[in-house]
């Protein structure tokens, strides 16, 4: 595989990379550093377990790179006589089956999960006497996938942990909007004229809302309201207050062509044709004021966690898996090594920067980006949503500085903007689409002066995330920086501890500061650790509610696929 790699690509894997290709064909976690070249790594234990004929597995976390590698990688594994196939979002039955029966299949988590949901809704339809219903559309053709043989799962953190504590479900619903629309809408408009405290409470952090027994009083005596069966008036009016208090537009969510379309809050990009489940996404349709939809009904589920143990071998690689070797040793049984380094690593991680309120920090990072573009050097500025980053641009439009943006609006023309991202001058507002895998290269000359620097706006759930964001600079032994501007009114504190968060950032104003202490700092350091706590026992505890389903559908003889 070196060999080939060098004559059809013109790179050749390092020793260091060979280290890391041996401890993924172990079934190993390689944490590997950002811009190590973990897309070149994973051939070679790919192609080694390809040779079964049994076929092989990569799994990245969103189209792009998928397409990116396999058109990439893929002269190495022809060349050696093995096919490769990539899956992604829009193909065909025809498509998918060709991709699964390639050798080397390179796709997105989502779409090899779903794709064992289809199988397997498939399957009971072919196992049925009568095929009626929803399993018709199924059809009883033979399942797309093969067997489970060997995954490499890039981006190892994210895929299995982070994201390991949101099901992914199949669902159907009906066209057209829903005969329980006046429903929804009523509901809103009580939720409206709700009180916090007296008629209903609200966890942030947890992102849970419940009404007290005054809001459940008043929801229960609405009168001429026929909510849709089994959804009593007080869960609509429920879902109604998490639309309004915990989901906001251009964050959790866009409205476009009057459709409510979900962000991905790791990956920051659209997921088409995905709905939330009871009440919600029509909640939060009332609230936009577009058509509301019906209700889906559930077909299917599983969860990341569930699905990668169906495999025969697994293995994972990640420039952030230290913090999470023992989840994936608890989980999945997996061993987590550390590869060194090609050459001496470079990258700068300067101290963090906190502020009292945003329009301190705004004026900070503008002046920030002002001074490294005085120098020649490319700035990439992070934010955590869609609307964090307009907000952003516009700002430095009305300055006159000339920058691009790519969140998940724009999302077609990410190539464009990531290969001119690290040119002289050039500045750069992203969401978490410039975050994980995005190799941003460096223009000529930009290496002398520095290199790419990296500034984040706000800190993420997990720390993690915040660390793969500062590895988009300072890759293959560039020099590079990378830093945070904080400040009181920042998601992270206010779902930590909304009240002290506010408290603090009154008396900031009333002594009027505007750069803050360590003090200050600290609180964002422990809101981080809680809420990496907190995530962590709900995949635990997931983990666990698998097993006692197992348990229970082993004893009633169920399949145990949903």
């Amino acid at each position: 595989m070196r060999e080939a790699a060098r004559r059809q690509i013109g790179e050749r894997h390092f020793d260091v990379q060979v280290i890391g290709a041996a401890a993924l064909h172990r079934g190993w976690v390689a944490e590997m550093q950002t811009g190590e070249g973990k897309t070149l790594t994973a051939t070679m234990p790919a192609f080694l377990n390809a040779l079964t004929g049994r076929g092989v597995h990569v799994v990245t976390v969103n189209d792009y790179l998928a397409k990116r590698d396999a058109e990439w990688m893929g002269p190495i594994y022809r060349v050696l006589g093995l096919s490769v196939g990539c899956l992604v979002h829009g193909l065909n039955d025809e498509q998918r089956t060709a991709a699964y029966r390639a050798d080397v299949t390179y796709g997105t988590n989502k779409e090899f999960a779903f794709d064992y949901l289809r199988d397997q809704l498939r399957l009971h339809a072919a196992k049925s006497k009568e095929v009626i219903g929803v399993f018709e559309r199924w059809g009883r053709g033979s399942p797309l996938q093969r067997e489970h043989n060997y995954a490499i799962v890039d981006e190892a953190d994210s895929i299995l942990v982070d994201e390991a504590r949101v099901p992914l479900i199949i669902s159907e619903r009906e066209s057209g909007e829903s005969p329980y629309a006046d429903a929804y809408r009523a509901a809103r408009e009580l939720a409206l004229q709700l009180a916090e405290e007296q008629d209903f409470t609200v966890d942030t952090a947890a992102r849970r809302l419940e009404l007290t027994s005054f809001g459940l009083d008043r929801a229960r005596g609405a009168i001429g309201v026929s909510p849709p069966p089994n959804r009593p008036f007080e869960h609509l009016v429920t879902q109604a207050m998490r639309a309004e208090r915990l989901f906001q537009r251009d964050r959790e969510y866009l409205v476009i062509d009057g459709k409510v379309a979900i962000v991905d809050e790791f990956t920051g990009r659209i997921l088409p044709d995905r709905t939330w489940s009871i009440g919600l996404h029509q909640a939060i349709e009332a609230k936009e004021g577009v058509t509301i939809t019906q209700e889906n009904r559930t077909l299917a589920s599983v969860t990341f966690q569930r699905y990668f143990r169906l495999y025969r071998k697994l293995a994972g690689m990640t420039g952030t898996a230290y913090e999470a070797r023992r989840e994936f040793r608890r989980i999945f049984g997996m061993r987590t090594v550390t590869i060194p380094t090609n050459r001496p690593l470079r990258r700068v991680h300067l101290p963090y920067r906190v502020f009292a309120g945003w329009d301190d920090k705004n004026e900070a990072i503008i002046k920030r980006i002002n001074e490294l573009r005085s120098l020649g050097r490319p700035v990439l500025a992070g934010t955590r949503s869609v609307h964090r980053s307009e907000c952003l641009s516009t700002l430095l439009s009305e300055r006159g500085i000339e920058h691009n943006v790519l969140n998940a609006r724009n999302h077609s023309q990410e190539a464009a903007v990531i290969a001119e991202a690290g040119q002289p001058e050039r500045v750069t507002i992203s969401t978490n689409m410039a975050g994980r895998g995005v190799d941003i290269r460096l223009g000529n000359g930009i290496a002398q002066l520095g290199g790419l620097h990296v500034l984040g706006t706000e800190l993420h759930e997990a720390g993690r995330i915040d660390r793969q964001l500062g590895g988009r600079t300072g890759r293959q032994g560039d020099p590079g920086t990378y830093e945070f501007f904080l400040c009181l009114e920042d998601e992270i504190l206010f779902r930590w501890n909304r009240r002290l968060a506010s408290r603090l950032l009154k008396r900031a104003r009333r002594h009027d500061s505007k750069e803050l202490g360590t003090f200050h700092l600290a609180l964002f350091y422990i809101a981080q650790y809680w809420i990496e706590r907190r995530c962590l026992r709900i995949r635990l505890d997931l983990v666990e509610y698998d097993k006692k389903l197992d348990e229970m559908k082993g004893n009633l003889g169920v399949p145990s696929w949903g």
